[in-house]
């Protein structure tokens, strides 16, 4: 009798709206990336078209894809998100398709200019080709494991402060960008917003991906009964850094869907909202929560 589960979560949890669609196809678009960055585009407009021409009406790019992944090429590859037009081509480009394909286009993520700040960003574009949401990295890759791999993202980016969720045409998704993923709280407070689906463009390493990228995403989906998607750029071996592949679909119950090895692909999967309330019936989790002993505080909301 002393337990009260939405004290657990404060504000209370907002309940799971009823999405546009209950069932779609979504892709996820492995990219091989380049140093040329006009190529990076035209690439990632291929892979777009073709992924909607087999029914994705949700398509997920990886992170960092108009742009080598390393330090010295971040400031290089800048685009100014906001100004548009010439300014981000590797924008423009997904506005254009979004539009003229009628698609949600969660857009991987590109190095950001932003007056003299430099941010790692996810743009998301409605059908009708507008910018519904601009998510900044919250967690910056600062990791050395000797021996094995070191990077210090904060030596060039801005870390991001806004956790972004926002309602699309194919759902309430929740955004994350790579390293985002190993922060739980970020996760249970947009499944406190009401997400359906988490997206987490991302490119982990030969170090940490073979342990930790797939354990991740099903523990993100597994603790908030969403449906989990991650797309990572190819594996290149002759680059500075070699990123593990392995773009994969998540289900609510933590069951991988979909997924690939490391090769440039493009993944189809099935997603069907109408399990979510099934499985959050049969497993009430966020019913049971102790709000007498714990709570997640969403100190924006």
């Amino acid at each position: 009798s002393s337990i009260n589960s939405e004290l657990a979560r404060s504000p209370p949890a907002i309940p799971l709206p009823t999405p546009p669609l209950t069932n779609f196809k979504i892709g996820l678009c492995q990219l091989s990336v380049t140093s040329d960055k006009d190529k990076n585009i035209a690439h990632a407009r291929t892979a777009i078209q073709d992924a909607a021409a087999k029914g994705a009406k949700l398509i997920l790019l990886p992170e960092i894809w108009n742009s080598p992944y390393s330090n010295d090429s971040f400031p290089v590859y800048a685009e100014d998100i906001d100004a548009g037009g010439d300014a981000s081509p590797s924008t423009a480009m997904l506005s254009e398709l979004s539009s003229l394909l009628k698609i949600t286009i969660v857009g991987g993520s590109i190095p950001e200019r932003s007056g003299d700040r430099l941010y790692n960003t996810c743009c998301v574009f409605g059908t009708d080709g507008k910018l519904k949401a601009k998510h900044r990295k919250i967690h910056l890759f600062d990791i050395d494991i000797p021996g094995k791999i070191t990077f210090i993202e904060s030596l060039t980016l801005t870390a991001g402060d806004t956790p972004t969720i926002v309602d699309t045409e194919v759902g309430r998704i929740g955004i994350g960008i790579c390293y985002d993923i190993r922060f739980p709280e970020l996760a249970m407070i947009y499944a406190a917003r009401g997400a359906h689906l988490l997206c987490y463009p991302g490119a982990f390493n030969m170090t940490t991906g073979p342990l930790h990228w797939e354990l991740l995403q099903r523990a993100r989906a597994t603790d908030n009964q969403l449906y989990v998607a991650t797309c990572s750029p190819a594996r290149d071996t002759t680059g500075g850094y070699v990123a593990w592949g392995h773009s994969t679909l998540v289900g609510p119950f933590g069951e991988v869907l979909a997924t690939t090895e490391h090769e440039e692909t493009t993944i189809i999967a099935e997603i069907d909202y109408s399990i979510l309330e099934q499985r959050r019936t049969n497993l009430p989790v966020t019913k049971q929560r102790r709000g007498d002993l714990y709570q997640l505080v969403d100190l924006q909301r």
